[in-house]
């Protein structure tokens, strides 16, 4: 289903005066705008100190690079607090099909949109653990690279989705700190406005529609290493959602956001762990609990033998990683991307196949897409290779399927990417739609091309934003 995007709400122009300077601020009629609404961010403003702007980055200038690693849980897996044991594995997959349909939709509209969209994707396939506040307050929160802002629900709440866990109640906290809108942290963002008391609220509209609408503020945000002990980013931004609703689960807090931008845990991280991150997807079963892990500073060094590394290119929006994808080999029959004289796509595009950083990373899209004239090339090689007969998805959402009989031999894949050669397995290729049948796990997508987990099952992928690389190395992730 096609995401809707939502028309710009309406601005008053309100203007605010404070010490030394004057500013305009846009005040928005809707939403953020109720008296109830602003009752809360007042009565919350009481006992909190808004801030001056800063630089983002300020907050961990002063510390060494370290490293450290957290469990990264798939959201289908025995150990997610998301595991639904009532599912069948093919009921499993059938979602995780619909919310990667509803992420490229997603990517779709990003390309022909303005960078300022407020739309991101929704439905991210990995989760992990964080405590926000002093004390600390644990949250399990979706893990998505497609998106940069925090956030998670917060005490008073005008209309909250239902949560499990108890809400992260700010008045509790020693530490919270309400943003200013003449911060910078307020002008990153596409969709803010100024409250009456000076305090910045936010909207973020999510690819299925999903919402959260609050307040950004600053905390103390707690990460507890599978190495022993905690580690602590004192000032954090991030968004205390007080109007939130969608698709989310009762057994989530929030959302994680990994993306490039400025605004994601990964920026805000950038000199405590100089730009590296890293992490390694284990295939998920219905018998396998054991979390992947994520690697953050010097723990997300990927290096020794079988290592290679092609180029993050820089494009709008920052939020995504983008790489180059130049080919495709099925068995022994390379596949090379269209050329710009044989192509009729748009260079315009954000990922258009004629220029570089045509194919955005994404580790909460489950297929990988491609674009149409690659996947039409793709599909009679697969076929070729294999030489069965095709049948039926019981699904009824993939293109090419075979019984998974001893007589099926599924070729190796490589893609190609820029200075990079990465060797995909059956795991990284197929995906069991039935009990005895298997799919390629590759879609068409016009002229967007997204590289999904399944493709990155079983490698360490590390992304240095120093040096602006993405490096991937074949790994085991259950025996790390």
């Amino acid at each position: 289903m096609e995401n809707p995007v939502s028309a710009e709400p309406k601005q008053d122009h309100q203007e605010l005066k404070f010490p030394n300077y004057r500013v305009i601020m846009a005040i928005p009629v809707k939403n953020f705008h109720s008296l109830f609404f602003s009752a809360i961010l007042i009565s919350i403003s009481i006992f909190i100190f808004i801030f001056p702007a800063f630089s983002v980055a300020e907050s961990t200038r002063s510390y060494r690079t370290i490293g450290f690693s957290v469990d990264l849980i798939h959201r289908d897996s025995p150990a997610s607090p998301f595991y639904d044991s009532s599912l069948t594995p093919s009921e499993r997959l059938s979602n995780a099909l619909k919310r990667s349909h509803s992420r490229l939709n997603y990517f779709k509209r990003c390309s022909s949109m303005a960078a300022s969209s407020e739309i991101i994707p929704g439905g991210g396939a990995y989760l992990m653990t964080i405590s926000i506040g002093s004390p600390p307050v644990p949250i399990h929160a979706v893990a998505d690279t497609g998106s940069d802002l925090i956030w998670t629900q917060c005490t008073p709440c005008t209309d909250c989705y239902k949560q499990n866990a108890p809400l992260f109640n700010p008045h509790k906290s020693s530490t919270f700190k309400v943003v200013s809108c003449r911060s910078d942290q307020c002008e990153i963002l596409p969709s803010t406005s100024c409250l009456g008391n000076s305090s910045c609220s936010y909207s973020v509209l999510y690819g299925d529609q999903s919402f959260s609408e609050g307040v950004l503020a600053t905390e103390t945000v707690t990460l507890g290493s599978t190495h022993g002990g905690l580690v602590s980013i004192p000032s954090t931004t991030f968004g205390c959602g007080f109007n939130n609703a969608g698709t989310f689960s009762a057994n989530g807090s929030g959302i994680v956001g990994l993306g490039g931008g400025r605004l994601s845990l990964i920026s805000q991280l950038k000199s405590l762990i100089a730009g590296k991150f890293s992490y390694c997807l284990i295939p998920t079963s219905s018998q396998n609990s054991k979390a992947g892990q994520m690697h953050f500073g010097t723990d997300a060094v990927v290096s020794g033998r079988g290592v290679v590394s092609t180029p993050i290119t820089s494009k709008s929006p920052a939020t995504f990683y983008f790489l180059t994808l130049n080919a495709i080999t099925v068995g022994t029959k390379r596949l090379v991307l269209p050329t710009s004289s044989s192509s009729s796509s748009s260079s315009s595009s954000a990922t258009s196949i004629n220029t570089t950083g045509n194919i955005i990373i994404d580790s909460g899209t489950t297929l990988t897409y491609l674009p149409s004239d690659l996947y039409n090339k793709l599909v009679p090689a697969v076929q070729s290779a294999i030489g069965l007969a095709p049948v039926e998805d019981p699904l009824g959402q993939l293109d090419l399927c075979y019984n998974n009989s001893d007589s099926l031999s599924i070729p190796d894949f490589t893609a190609h990417f820029a200075g990079a050669d990465v060797k995909l397995n059956p795991v990284n290729t197929f995906v069991a739609t039935s009990d005895d049948v298997v799919c390629l796990a590759f879609a068409a997508a016009g002229d967007i091309a997204i590289f999904g987990n399944v493709a990155q099952l079983n490698k360490s992928v590390a992304y240095d934003l120093e040096k602006k690389t993405v490096s991937f190395k074949a790994t085991d992730c259950a025996s790390e």
